[in-house]
């Protein structure tokens, strides 16, 4: 039975506010962003020539501009005109809901004048169980598990019925990256909070059946002790 594989990219440098959780920010890629989704091609096709897979030709991307354009750019590179892009809202970053691009002083001060509201827990950026206490917002781990239905929903029908092994291009976005490979029992729960991913550096998972997947190639980053989520 042929093999299917996902390519899961963090999307390139972009043009990002300070101090202000990146999750929805509605900006472009920067000169630096649009580089590295251009050499993505390269590590795109050494995979394919190496491991003798197709690239799927829908590209599946996050509707945040900077996931979209590192699509769009990749799919340049690439030279292929048969390949699209579909957007998808699940591929989304965590949503913050409605404090959504506001920077971290503001929310933390929104928190301190509602008398219905705790205080701010540290590690809220990076609790993979904590859900900001505003209408729409979502844990890390919700995130994930929306990324990781979408995951399964795209390639477990491609495994009955791909006549050749092929590799299908993901777009979106670290953290809900890491917390989908979670539940997807790709990674433990200890690996989240240690890992994280670079730039359009892909990270090559396997469907092989039965709600199984491995990680077959690609490198996450090793996160910094010190380090802040910024992604």
């Amino acid at each position: 039975m042929a093999r299917v594989i996902a390519a899961l990219i963090r999307h390139g440098d972009y043009h990002q506010l300070a101090d202000t959780p990146s999750a929805h920010q509605p900006f472009a890629l920067t000169a630096k962003g649009l580089a590295q989704a251009s050499d993505l091609a390269i590590l795109i096709n050494t995979f394919c020539t190496t491991r003798g897979c197709q690239i799927n030709p829908v590209i599946a991307t996050s509707k945040l501009l900077r996931a979209w354009q590192t699509a769009k750019q990749l799919t340049t590179a690439l030279n292929n005109p048969g390949i699209q892009i579909h957007e998808y809202t699940d591929l989304a970053e965590r949503c913050v809901g409605s404090v959504a691009n506001l920077s971290v002083t503001q929310i933390r001060e929104l928190i301190r004048l509602d008398p219905r509201l705790d205080d701010l827990p540290k590690d809220w950026k990076s609790n993979s169980h904590y859900c900001l206490p505003f209408q729409g917002a979502e844990s890390l781990l919700d995130a994930g598990k929306r990324v990781a239905t979408l995951l399964r929903a795209e390639m477990q029908p491609l495994k009955p019925h791909s006549q050749s092994d092929q590799l299908k291009i993901f777009v979106g976005h670290g953290a809900a990256f890491r917390h989908a490979a979670y539940h997807l029992g790709i990674i433990n729960y200890e690996q989240i909070a240690l890992l994280s991913m670079f730039h359009c550096q892909p990270v090559f998972i396997e469907y092989t059946g039965n709600g199984n997947w491995q990680h077959i190639g690609g490198e996450w980053k090793i996160r910094n002790a010190h380090s802040q989520f910024t992604d």
